[in-house]
């Protein structure tokens, strides 16, 4: 890892906190791209030699863009992308929906995430090295009730990886779509809008996974032989699994 320079969105909290803290260990130089700047300069001091910071919002292109055409040597030419940032915003039922949750999701899990792949890939592709991973969700294959753009969001991440690796056939470039399950993070907190006790209560009663169990699955996928390549990994907690079918029936 000591010659991989690695681009992380997201990286404040829950899973890119974690998957900056991994890879800073084995040595890679990280870029820590998030809002929060008192977070990220955590990090900054955590591993003082491996990770700059770039306080971004990824959703705003031309800012972002602009930031990252400045960006020195040797952080301006990422060998991994990690296409983390990400969130999930209310639970209402579709027709009850606000339409400004619906358009942050996209924004944010969709037009960020194709934004910087399209940035990167082509230097990826000019040096003929690079890995993108992406952040996707088991809600990208298995709907559930009030995740309707949120599940549409990573399903969109699911084949746009699989079409990046389509077109980036005959290069040394990997794509990985990592897509877990329930993790204990900030994530519920967010879309209950800061509801601490009703995002707690997602997890009640079993254990999910951590952030840091995902950062060594994505550090996993990121440090094999460089022909081989994981399209795609699903990862859930031992007590979460999908739940099937269900039925609305009338009263007899």
């Amino acid at each position: 890892m000591k010659d991989q320079v690695c681009w992380v969105t997201g990286a404040s909290a829950g899973i890119g906190r974690a998957v900056v803290q991994r890879f800073a260990e084995a040595g890679a130089r990280v870029l820590a791209m998030a809002r929060r700047e008192d977070r990220l300069l955590e990090l900054a001091e955590q591993f003082p030699e491996q990770v700059r910071v770039l306080v971004c919002d990824v959703t705003d292109e031309e800012k972002l863009r602009r930031s990252l055409s400045e960006l020195q040597s040797p952080f301006h030419e990422p060998t991994i992308l990690v296409n983390n940032a990400g969130a999930a915003f209310g639970l209402e039922m579709a027709q009850a929906s606000r339409w400004s949750d619906w358009q942050r999701m996209i924004d944010l899990n969709v037009t960020s995430l194709v934004c910087l792949t399209h940035y990167v890939l082509p230097g990826m592709v000019e040096r003929n090295r690079g890995h993108i991973l992406n952040l996707g969700s088991v809600a990208g294959t298995y709907p559930y009730r009030g995740g309707q753009v949120y599940g549409a969001s990573k399903a969109f991440v699911e084949q746009f990886s699989l079409g990046l690796r389509c077109d980036l056939l005959g290069k040394q470039v990997r794509v990985t779509n990592i897509e877990p399950g329930a993790v204990q993070s900030e994530f519920a907190t967010v879309r209950f809008e800061g509801d601490s006790e009703k995002a707690a209560k997602v997890y009640e009663g079993f254990q999910p996974l951590t952030p840091a169990d995902i950062a060594e699955t994505v550090f996993w996928c990121a440090a094999l032989p460089a022909h081989v390549n994981i399209n795609r990994l699903e990862v859930m907690p031992v007590m979460q699994a999908s739940a099937g079918f269900v039925w609305h029936r009338d009263d007899p």
